[in-house]
């Protein structure tokens, strides 16, 4: 069964809620994921984004997702004046990418003291968006439940540990896909949990042998 949203769609800024709504939360999740502000970000638009995107202020949606603005924020399409007021630099360009859906964003984001992050997502209409590609591998998720996006090791016995930690934490796991670039190379666990998962259980879990990196998508949009 379908709900009101479904039905009402997002609350957003206009023009589409695919290429404004969907786009400024692409650009909120990456940011989420990054984990800061970036000081740079080089976007690429393929397909609609790329050929009606300017219109529909696509690329200044995705902007204002980089900068922290959700997709009813009314500053959206300022977002350009923002960020060169907060000293965030970027490029827009179209790209045409093989095999990816049409209204796809590829976002490299960077920032001193941090490694660049490199995200690819697309937005399905009605607000809603997937994430396909996180530093180069295949995953596959929207962002709209709580969600852990743990880097590791592709090695035995690191989902165990993952699992074991978010037990401890009484964390309840609602459901968990695993992504690799190749066999005993780098992973991506991508876990949906039904609680808020707290700092110390992720202090926790990027300490244990063979975790690179771990990051929390709030369901409630908080940003770091």
């Amino acid at each position: 069964m379908g709900n009101i949203f479904d039905i009402l769609g997002p609350v957003m800024v206009g023009p589409s809620s695919s290429h404004t709504a969907g786009a400024a939360r692409i650009g909120l999740i990456s940011r989420q994921l990054f984990g800061r502000q970036p000081k740079k970000a080089t976007v690429y638009l393929h397909g609609s984004f790329a050929a009606t995107g300017k219109g529909h202020g696509t690329d200044r949606a995705l902007i204002a997702g980089l900068l922290g603005m959700k997709p009813d924020d009314m500053r959206i399409p300022d977002s350009f004046e923002i960020a060169k007021e907060e000293g965030m630099d970027f490029t827009i360009e179209s790209k045409d990418i093989k095999g990816a859906h049409p209204n796809t964003a590829q976002i490299t984001m960077e920032a001193e003291g941090v490694k660049p992050m490199k995200i690819q997502a697309y937005s399905i209409g009605g607000g809603r968006i997937r994430v396909c590609k996180l530093d180069g591998i295949d995953v596959n998720f929207s962002g709209e439940s709580n969600t852990l996006i743990i880097r590791n090791v592709d090695e035995p016995g690191r989902i165990m540990d993952v699992a074991a930690a978010l037990s401890l934490a009484e964390i309840n796991i609602a459901t968990m896909q695993v992504f690799r670039d190749k066999r005993g190379g780098f992973a991506v666990m991508v876990v949906e949990t039904d609680q808020i998962v707290p700092k110390y259980a992720i202090d926790a879990l990027e300490a244990r042998k063979g975790i690179i990196q771990v990051k929390f998508l709030n369901v409630n949009g908080a940003i770091e």
